[in-house]
């Protein structure tokens, strides 16, 4: 267990010194929210509608930075993961089926991350996609080693992963150029047809990761002094700019890729609906350097990623059953259907769509026990949500989950 920290409160000067050193635990929940998938998603809107659905972003970003703020406030006042609270709360029985689909999603976590990241090596080295997969796994694995050295060694490499997803589409951005006006108009909302309004349903029904939700507050439940009612507020103070500047960090990547999308990609005759035709296309139009450095930018992406999803089934593991298995064995056990399903051919792209379709199951049995124990003051003390809170809160869970539903039936009846 790491010392605590003593607490400093938030003069000028102690900004500095205090609070600064406390960033880092929204970072690491960050890079689910820049994962393969919203490569493909991002692309996809972009190259067929333009700047049509970038408000879309706007609203996810927005709740991703609410969820995630709360999951963070749970840890804080309650010294407890959401998967602990749960099994606080509940008969064995329903603790063991939480527990069970949060594990299907953590599956399903990896899916994504691992076949993201072979297929950035294929596109930068030509490597064949298992050969990748191995090597994603291995460097995700060697991630989660940085733990054995404290939590900012992780922190500060996962954002430094993230810095390189934001800095290969910033140069696209700047190399394509910026049609201001046009990026304003993406701002109102509006939708052109059926089709449009199913793609913005993928975008915003996906946006929040269960898996997550139950990392994030885990995160933050031990690492400093919290014995204090003070002491959790002043901590709490700290996680607030931590989650805003981390989802910030996170909106403006998806931004731009949706950006870059709409004007780069977005003139052909037909839209670019899979990353390595966004791969192709950034080269031809922007030169090779464009190419490349968005294939570090999905190499980054699935490595950060992948090791952030092992350590979230760490967490739920541990959370609802009380026990902790070795690193490697659940590396291999979640690695392993990602690894059959490169086997076995699967088309990558449609295999990221089954696995945020399996994510998106996970969603409600994470967000309404979330939401639920942030309004509770037995548990949350001074740290309970105000009313407007805990309303604003639940509109955004029925959101998520009914938009999750519909692209759920919508992708089975496809």
């Amino acid at each position: 267990m790491h010392q605590h920290r003593t607490f400093r409160p938030a003069t000028a000067v102690a900004f500095v010194r205090g609070p600064l050193p406390l960033f880092g635990p929204a970072f690491v929940a960050a890079i689910a929210y820049v994962d393969p998938g919203n490569f493909a998603t991002n692309i996809t809107a972009g190259s067929t509608y333009g700047y049509l659905l970038l408000w879309v972003l706007v609203v996810s970003n927005l709740m991703a930075m609410l969820i995630q703020y709360l999951s963070a406030k749970a840890g804080i006042a309650t010294g407890k993961s959401l998967g602990e609270l749960c099994r606080d709360a509940y008969p064995r029985g329903v603790t063991h089926g939480l527990w069970a689909q949060a594990e299907i999603v953590a599956i399903a976590t990896d899916l994504a991350e691992v076949l993201g990241g072979a297929l950035a090596l294929r596109l930068l080295f030509g490597l064949p996609l298992l050969a990748g997969g191995l090597i994603t796994a291995v460097v995700a694995f060697a991630l989660l080693g940085l733990q054995s050295r404290g939590a900012r060694p992780l922190e500060v490499a996962v954002t430094g992963l993230l810095l390189v997803v934001l800095s290969g589409f910033v140069y696209s951005l700047v190399v394509g150029g910026v049609d201001p006006a046009a990026v304003v108009s993406g701002l109102e909302p509006r939708f052109e047809g059926v089709s449009s309004l199913l793609l913005a349903t993928g975008m915003l029904g996906a946006t929040v990761m269960p898996h997550v939700i139950y990392l994030h507050g885990s995160l933050t439940q031990n690492r400093y002094a919290r014995a204090t009612e003070q002491q959790r507020l002043g901590l709490m103070r700290s996680q607030r700019l931590d989650v805003i500047s981390a989802m910030s960090l996170a909106g403006a990547v998806n931004v731009i890729m949706l950006v870059v999308a709409a004007r780069v990609l977005s003139s052909g005759s037909a839209p670019v609906t899979t990353i390595e035709a966004a791969h192709q296309g950034l080269g031809a139009a922007l030169g090779s350097t464009a190419a490349v450095l968005f294939g570090l930018a999905l190499l980054a992406s699935g490595f950060a990623a992948s090791g952030v999803g092992t350590l979230s089934g760490q967490v739920i593991m541990q959370g609802f059953l009380r026990r902790r298995v070795p690193l490697v064995v659940r590396r291999l056990v979640t690695l392993a259907p990602a690894l059959a399903v490169i086997a076995v051919g699967v088309d990558v792209t449609k295999a990221l769509v089954f696995s945020q379709v399996v994510l998106s199951f996970g969603i409600p049995f994470a967000l309404v026990p979330l939401v639920m124990v942030t309004r509770s003051r037995a548990l949350m003390g001074a740290l309970v949500n105000r009313r407007v809170t805990t309303a604003v809160a639940g509109i955004v869970a029925a959101v998520i989950i009914a938009l999750n539903l519909t692209l759920i039936g919508l992708t089975l009846a496809a």
